[in-house]
């Protein structure tokens, strides 16, 4: 079953659902509306148990070229103190914080363009495919800006604080090449074969041991902000929640009689 609403699409077979931005005349910046949509559709995919991995991407030339700024965002005026830290708050950080928070894998199927808050809703992504025309933008500088959405968190963890400076200072456009040798990316794949092999990554995440697969990446998202103490904490007690599952016992029966698991989810 698929639908359409606000400019993004979604659809859910076989425990994948998938999201598409699909404003391929804008490069599918976000408007206000469909930020809480993806929000929205995040939430409701971690919650909901017949899905069991989420794959993200847009339509046309680009992935996404960040927040639409030509409505009130970029009209200037008078504001009150409080008024931007607010919409932030409530905006691209919240969405940033349903991407890291989703219970199921999300994987980023960069099929072209990921600026500003676009290449931060990629990058929070558990696992990223990028398409050889992919690129990769921090393009707050070029606009006066600070970078938002959780950047400034999220590339110092991923490439080190000299590289993350050096993309947030300058502003130039990332190749999908470099992206991965940066390890922004997991796998630079030919454009015509993205959507395939995203589908093929979440296909097997789909048949993946599915609390298992959320108590690990809570445990690495986690790690982050965790001294050696409170990791090994943490993994104690995802270990024993995750031992109360149906699939831990069918994991470990099928090692034990020599055969593949069939895992459902719980």
């Amino acid at each position: 079953m698929a639908t359409s609403d606000l400019c993004v699409r979604h659809s859910r077979e076989d425990g994948v659902c998938r999201i598409t931005l699909d404003r391929p005349d804008a490069l599918n910046a976000l408007t206000p509306a469909m930020r809480d949509r993806l929000v929205a559709l995040l939430d409701a995919a971690s919650a909901d148990p017949e899905t069991r991995a989420v794959v993200l991407t847009g339509t046309g030339r680009a992935f996404c070229a960040g927040a639409d700024l030509r409505g009130g965002a970029a009209a200037g005026g008078k504001r009150r103190t409080g008024d931007v830290a607010r919409t932030l708050r409530l905006g691209a950080q919240r969405l940033i914080a349903a991407v890291l928070d989703c219970e199921k894998p999300v994987i980023a199927a960069v099929n072209g363009t990921a600026a500003g808050l676009g290449a931060h809703l990629a990058l929070a992504c558990d696992l990223v495919l990028a398409a050889e025309s992919a690129r990769f933008i921090e393009v707050f500088v070029r606009r006066g800006l600070v970078p938002d959405g959780g950047g400034a968190y999220l590339l110092p963890r991923l490439v080190g604080p000299h590289r993350a400076k050096e993309l947030m200072f300058l502003g130039d456009a990332l190749g999908a090449a470099d992206a991965e040798r940066l390890g922004l990316v997991n796998r630079v794949v030919p454009d015509a074969a993205l959507q395939d092999a995203a589908f093929g990554w979440a296909a097997r995440l789909a048949a993946g041991p599915t609390r298992a697969l959320a108590l690990t990446k809570q445990l690495v998202n986690a790690s982050w902000d965790s001294d050696r103490a409170g990791a090994f904490a943490a993994e104690a007690s995802a270990q024993e929640i995750n031992l109360t599952t149906e699939d831990a016992a069918e994991g470990l029966a099928a090692f034990v009689e020599r055969r593949n698991p069939e895992f459902r989810g719980r």
